[in-house]
């Protein structure tokens, strides 16, 4: 399907700038697309950052104040597309999260329980978290230092999780479709993972803070 350009006509494949004058075209495009970038899980975070402030620049909307209402809508249009697929890529979670939705699948439906082989960490976690908060500061010093040595186990969990997400990402880029059901169950696994990790480390680093605070 083409599509129109609003600042000199001509009609082109949807991409983000204008091939003919340089403008902005309000095109849908996958976030992958939008910041020029083949569709792969692996990222070079340089790369990312370098379309990201190139095209920003290109399509920002103080260079298309005084153009007509069409381009500058183009100009809103593109520019919120750029920044939301250099939010979306920047994160690897983020990023993997969207890989399962371009391929049709969803980690809803399969992050309603703890992970198994986290659940008895999260338990005890948070049974410490409310004895903490139960205390509320008072002699809290015993049991704020054992919450403080949980918390660094979850972060060296956090950091496996994202080594076991950087090498999914690599099996996908290199064995694409042919491996495609193990790699997504395996990519649900670890974003089910990280994700009730960031909200778990999350509440420990509060607590700390509010104890330290008391």
């Amino acid at each position: 399907m083409l599509i129109q350009c609003p600042s000199c006509g001509s009609r082109q494949a949807p991409r983000l700038i204008c091939t003919e004058c340089g403008g902005p075209l309000a095109a849908e495009l996958d976030c992958f697309a939008a910041l020029g970038l083949d569709r792969k899980l692996v990222i070079n975070p340089a790369a990312l950052e370098r379309s990201y402030h190139d095209l920003s620049r290109k399509i920002h909307p103080d260079r298309f104040a005084n153009r007509p209402a069409a381009v500058r809508a183009a100009s809103l249009s593109a520019t919120a597309l750029v920044t939301r697929a250099y939010r979306t890529l920047r994160d690897p979670a983020a990023r993997g999260l969207y890989w399962l939705e371009l391929n049709g699948h969803k980690l809803a439906t399969d992050n309603k329980q703890v992970p198994g082989d986290l659940a008895e960490l999260v338990f005890d976690v948070q049974e410490q978290l409310a004895a903490l908060r139960a205390m509320a500061g008072r002699d809290a010093g015993a049991l704020a230092q054992a919450v403080g040595a949980r918390r660094a186990e979850l972060q060296a969990i956090w950091d496996d999780s994202q080594r076991a997400l950087a090498e999914n990402f690599a099996r996908w880029d290199s064995s694409g479709a042919s491996d495609a059901n193990r790699l997504t169950a395996e990519l649900k696994a670890i974003l089910s993972r990280i994700a009730y990790l960031r909200t778990l480390i999350r509440d420990v680093d509060r607590e700390l803070e509010n104890t330290k605070a008391a």
